[in-house]
């Protein structure tokens, strides 16, 4: 798998190679090229002020975890299994609950998602949306959360969401179609965009 870092892709499998091949310094090719998504996905399933303590803990996890790495995989997405694994031990042994404004402040300082230059009644227009959708994100289950948030906010492709969450494909639509179906009684307006194109 390749992956876009800056101007330049990044061979995953080569570095990961150079990696098991006693060059630990690799690693931060991998390490810059996920760091934002990585930030994104702890913000959006609740780690808020503790994203970046979330995000540097996957990583080391994943680093030592690379010996038993299957040779072709997708990097990210395993990545991402590890981050949501990390957010819900780091909430569950915090004992307590993020609030939603807690949560919009990490996911907004984790990515701007409105350009300086815009107009403020549109910006103001996004932001109370994307708090409706978080608000209504909360009433959903664990699982509907999840399908949710890795295929519309984190803008993951669906072959991605399956491995990341360690689902069939045919889970994650099913899965996906129910949440969709909820959120439409709760925010009649919400109309999800699709996510991240189909990569190679």
């Amino acid at each position: 798998m390749r992956t876009r870092e800056g101007g330049r892709i990044v061979d995953e499998a080569a570095v990961i190679a150079r990696v098991r091949a006693g060059e630990p310094e690799a690693y931060a090719e991998l390490v810059r090229a996920h760091t934002g998504i990585a930030l994104r996905a702890a913000a959006a399933l609740g780690a808020g002020a503790d994203a970046e303590d979330v995000v540097q803990q996957a990583f080391v996890k994943a680093y030592c975890a690379l010996g038993g790495f299957r040779h072709g995989a997708a990097f990210r997405p395993w990545l991402l299994s590890i981050v949501a694994n990390e957010t819900r031990n780091t909430v569950r042994t915090a004992a307590r609950q993020r609030t939603l404004a807690g949560r919009e402040a990490a996911l907004a300082e984790a990515e701007p998602l409105i350009p300086e230059s815009a107009d403020p009644a549109v910006a103001t227009l996004r932001t109370e949306r994307r708090t409706a959708l978080l608000s209504a994100l909360e009433q959903l289950s664990e699982e509907h959360r999840l399908v949710v948030t890795y295929r519309y906010l984190l803008e993951m492709d669906e072959s991605e969401t399956a491995l990341t969450l360690g689902w069939p494909r045919g889970t994650v639509k099913s899965r996906l179609n129910r949440a969709l179906r909820k959120l439409g009684r709760l925010l009649p307006d919400f109309e999800p965009r699709e996510g991240g194109d189909e990569r190679e």
